[in-house]
């Protein structure tokens, strides 16, 4: 089952299992997308699921007819990723669901003793200690699809989790590396999408310009791998190649290298969850040679703000990270429609951190109540 069939991640997923039909029979139970009806309907038609849904109730209606001559049953709204999410015959989800709107088909999926592929990191940004604690009680197991935490992952196989010292998160930096808060005002939507390294959705796109996803990187680390942030470290990796590494108690360190795929990280998740190995891959083979240069550095933390905020956030806990996310969520859908600049999303995100009174140990409602709050605080301030 794929939860986000048609964004980035969703389309290689689909592509990824294609490709392992040699290896086993993989069969896609169910679809879930937002409201792009053409794509749906094609992967529906190519990869014949019993279920696909659609968040928007109007188009699912509009599937409905275009499938009337197929067995699919077409279902809509975040009753029927609900629905799909924790049905009996779902084997493994991948939830690729874009900002915190994963949060509860996930857990229903958790409830329900489904294994995930995650590639929606505002999931345990907002609600980590509630969505580990689930997967835990239910037998679950969390398999992570970011390259970043998919690279650790692979590091720590085979490893004693009380020997890791310390992890460090590379990023490429993004479109404005070595930019400055004043060159941050004169940027572009089309400028923020035009990531040097990685092809992704909008959203993630301006998340790696704002350096804010190795924010939420650093807190799903923190719930992933059960390690303090303290111990998470950032390192700006311009070529892309070292995906992450973990350094052990006797400073020995591990990386994960390869050339920028998510199919990879994809396959890797899918094959060890089935099998407990690798399979071939097509994707390009890292030729050193060629690559000559693997270069580090520290970020600019004065002016790309989001990943020490994040690490605050996490560190003071409760309810704090999902405002984070959700004032982040609000202030980038802002920027995509040109109703504010690049450089507000920074203030618009810290404020809303700075103002908000924390709940320590909130439950499932007061962290969809606070997130739901502050997006609605910030766009109404400019729609």
């Amino acid at each position: 089952m794929i939860l986000g069939s048609t964004g980035s991640i969703g389309t290689q997923s689909l592509e990824v299992i294609q490709e392992l039909q040699e290896f086993g029979d993989y069969k896609v139970f169910a679809l879930c997308a937002n409201n792009n009806i053409d794509l749906i309907e094609n992967q529906a038609r190519r990869f014949k699921p019993e279920f696909c849904v659609l968040y928007a109730e109007n188009q699912a209606r509009d599937l409905e007819i275009k499938l009337k001559d197929t067995s699919v049953k077409v279902l809509s709204g975040i009753d029927g990723i609900n629905f799909i999410a924790a049905h009996e015959r779902a084997d493994y989800i991948i939830n690729a669901l874009m900002g915190q709107i994963g949060l509860l088909p996930m857990l229903n999926a958790l409830r329900a003793g489904k294994n995930i592929g995650l590639a929606n990191k505002e999931t345990l940004v907002a609600a980590g200690d509630i969505v580990m604690r689930t997967a835990r009680e239910n037998n679950a197991s969390i398999l992570p699809i970011d390259s970043e935490h998919c690279a650790i992952w692979q590091c720590i196989q085979g490893e004693n989790l009380n020997e890791v010292e310390k992890l460090i998160l590379t990023a490429s930096g993004g479109p404005f590396y070595g930019k400055s808060r004043e060159d941050l005002k004169r940027v572009t939507v089309a400028d923020a999408l035009k990531h040097p390294t990685w092809s992704m959705g909008k959203k993630i796109s301006v998340d790696s310009a704002t350096m804010m996803n190795k924010g939420l990187e650093l807190i799903e680390a923190r719930w992933l791998f059960n390690i303090a942030p303290d111990n998470i470290n950032i390192l700006i990796h311009r070529e892309s190649i070292v995906h992450s590494l973990v350094q052990f108690i006797d400073k020995s360190v591990k990386a994960q290298m390869s050339l920028p795929n998510m199919k990879m990280c994809i396959q890797y998740a899918i094959t060890f969850y089935n099998k407990n190995k690798r399979e071939k891959c097509k994707a390009e083979e890292l030729d050193l040679l060629r690559v000559k240069n693997l270069s580090f550095a520290e970020p600019d933390d004065k002016t790309f703000i989001f990943p020490e905020l994040a690490r605050f956030a996490i560190k003071e806990s409760g309810t704090l990270p999902a405002v984070m996310n959700a004032a982040n969520e609000a202030a980038v859908d802002l920027f995509l429609r040109e109703k504010i600049k690049f450089s507000d999303i920074f203030d618009l995100v810290e404020q809303a951190v700075n103002r908000h009174k924390n709940i320590k140990k909130p439950d499932i409602d007061d962290i969809i109540n606070c997130s739901e709050e502050t997006i609605n605080r910030i766009k109404r301030h400019f729609i």
